[in-house]
């Protein structure tokens, strides 16, 4: 008997240990991962946008093609809007005559988006050099870099998600955006997203203007506190915001896979917060489970 009770009492307090070792380990990973992620860039009522400008929106070759997203200027007038509604798939052409409310809302969200990711502390500053981001692989974080030469990419930019559960880049250009021009064969830049990363989780905040080359494939959303241009037949998946300025078209093609619908990605996950009570539940459960199935030393 006292054998017995020995065993079982041994058994009874493994298995308990058990349980507070993986609830131990997996709430130092939550808080862990709490503390160390990158909260997103909020854009606000500016996510349902993907060209969103100040004083004019232009399309030289008046064959590009905006979807996924709204197009909308403000303060300018509609007249100063170079695209027409067929232009614009599955979304809305908005005007200051008309929905002068929601675009300053926009405007002013856009704003605050762009002085937040400004702020952000850099995980890596590239400084003032020639092609800062060109053939890099580059995980989630903050990148800095100020103005190149001739472009800030040339080549190919890779961004890895890494198997993160929410993994943001935010980019911080003080100075002007320029990406290389190539040809209808072999785009001299371009932004490649692997391992679950989407344009969702991807900001440009410029300290000027951007400019993205003749046949560029580029992908993020660009926050440019002046002009954004995207040069014949370059595409953008994702979004064109101008804080004051223009935003110029030439045979582009612009994509949003509608950020503000998913909560701000496609990889949106619980967040530590949300997951730590669920994890408590689960430990209740598992106690009330353990006093269920072992019996009473007393009843041996």
């Amino acid at each position: 008997m006292k054998n017995k009770t020995t065993l079982l009492t041994a058994t009874r307090n493994g298995v308990r240990r058990i349980f507070t070792g993986i609830a131990c380990a997996i709430t130092m990973t939550l808080l862990a991962y709490e503390a160390t992620a990158i909260p997103t860039v909020d854009l606000g009522t500016a996510s349902g946008f993907s060209i969103l400008a100040g004083s004019k929106i232009s399309d030289a070759g008046g064959a590009s093609t905006i979807s996924g997203g709204n197009v909308g200027l403000y303060p300018a007038a509609g007249a100063a809007i170079g695209l027409t509604p067929a232009q614009v798939v599955g979304g809305t052409i908005y005007v200051a005559e008309t929905s002068g409310a929601l675009l300053n809302t926009a405007q002013n969200d856009l704003t605050t988006a762009y002085v937040d990711a400004a702020g952000r502390p850099a995980t890596v500053d590239f400084g003032v050099v020639d092609n800062q981001l060109g053939g890099r692989t580059l995980f989630p974080g903050v990148y800095r870099f100020g103005h190149a030469a001739t472009a800030n990419l040339i080549g190919t930019l890779t961004l890895d998600a890494n198997g993160e559960l929410d993994p943001i880049w935010i980019f911080q250009a003080t100075s002007d955006l320029i990406t290389a021009s190539g040809g209808a064969d072999a785009a001299g830049s371009n932004v490649a997203l692997i391992n679950g990363a989407t344009s969702c989780d991807v900001f440009w905040q410029v300290g000027s203007s951007a400019t993205l080359g003749t046949y560029s494939a580029f992908a993020g959303n660009i926050l440019a506190d002046q002009s954004i241009a995207l040069n014949a037949y370059a595409t953008l998946d994702g979004s064109a915001l101008s804080r004051i300025a223009a935003v110029t078209l030439d045979h582009n093609t612009i994509s949003d896979l509608g950020c503000a619908d998913t909560g701000g990605g496609e990889n949106s996950v619980p967040d530590a917060g949300s997951l730590l009570p669920l994890l408590a539940f689960g430990l209740v459960a598992l106690l009330a489970f353990d006093r269920r199935n072992f019996l009473p030393l007393h009843s041996l």
